[in-house]
């Protein structure tokens, strides 16, 4: 079992940056693959980022790719989201989310939601232009 918390998220203009953070606890976090995913209103979910269990893999969607970064801390059970240069249509739900292996490790991340196990409550993002 994993619970997950974001935090980090709030109102930012256009064209700044802001880091979400999510806090896991268990003591296999370390073998966990990792996301991140969002919902904008009136939208389904969508993939933003993901990462494998040592940080040595990600993967990000078109949408984010060259603005986001998605890193995690192993001895902190932490995984973050660093989103630079953000646009109105980066405003959503954010959601982390965790995807239990199904051998030792996660090795490869994943995009697709049904991978997820595990979901945060989510935090806001508000992007102002």
């Amino acid at each position: 079992q994993v619970h997950l918390v974001e935090s980090g998220g709030g109102l930012v203009q256009a064209g700044g940056s802001l880091r979400l953070s999510c806090a896991a606890s268990g003591r296999t976090f370390n073998s966990y693959g990792m996301g991140w995913f969002r919902q904008a209103p009136g939208k389904e979910r969508e993939f933003v980022a993901s990462i494998n269990w040592s940080g040595s893999s990600t993967k990000y969607a078109d949408s984010v790719k060259g603005r986001f970064t998605i890193s995690r801390d192993n001895a902190k059970n932490t995984v973050y989201l660093q989103m630079n240069r953000v646009q109105p249509e980066d405003t959503a739900v954010y959601y982390c989310a965790a995807d239990p292996p199904s051998g030792l490790r996660v090795a490869v991340p994943s995009a697709r939601e049904t991978s997820y196990e595990y979901w945060g409550q989510g935090t806001q993002v508000t992007v102002s232009s």
